[in-house]
């Protein structure tokens, strides 16, 4: 075996020497800094993602909260649209009521003043019809001389007293 002969140790060594030192200086300045050049943009790439990602939560969040903020305001607007839809409501309500009040009272005051005219025609009829009735009843009895104005005249002063 040739490695083993002790009188090639020496070029073997140089040899050896010469290709680790070269094998190591292309090492160190060619294919490290290569390495180490992609690692960083690798890592500067992963910090421009993830910083995107915060400015994409940040932006969601704010989204989210004006999402939240124009719920709650539409809901404060439909509440105050409700109230006032609610007022204008019972104050029609309570105007029919008026109505319906000062329409009920005047035809109850119609009615009242109906039942009173119509009491009194009665009263009157009845007046009338007892005068009639007064007077054949004197008649009948045989009492002569007393005519229908004596009988009225009788009346109004018993109505009087």
């Amino acid at each position: 075996m040739p490695q083993l002969d002790t009188s090639t140790f020496a070029s073997q060594l140089f040899w050896l020497c010469i290709c680790f030192f070269t094998m190591l200086f292309i090492m160190s300045k060619i294919i490290i800094p290569k390495i180490a050049d992609i690692l960083e943009q690798r890592q500067r790439k992963i910090d421009s993602y993830l910083n995107k990602a915060y400015q994409i939560k940040l932006q969601a969040e704010e989204a989210l909260k004006k999402y939240q903020d124009a719920l709650t305001d539409a809901a404060q607007k439909a509440n105050a649209s409700l109230a006032e839809t609610q007022n204008e409501l019972n104050q029609l309500v309570e105007k029919k009521q008026q109505d319906l009040d000062l329409r009920l009272h005047k035809k109850i005051m119609e009615g009242e003043a109906e039942i009173e005219q119509s009491r009194e025609d009665a009263l009157n009829k009845v007046k009338s019809i007892s005068e009639e009735l007064a007077l054949e009843i004197i008649k009948k009895i045989g009492i002569d001389g007393i005519n229908k104005t004596d009988i009225k005249n009788a009346i109004k002063d018993a109505e009087g007293q």
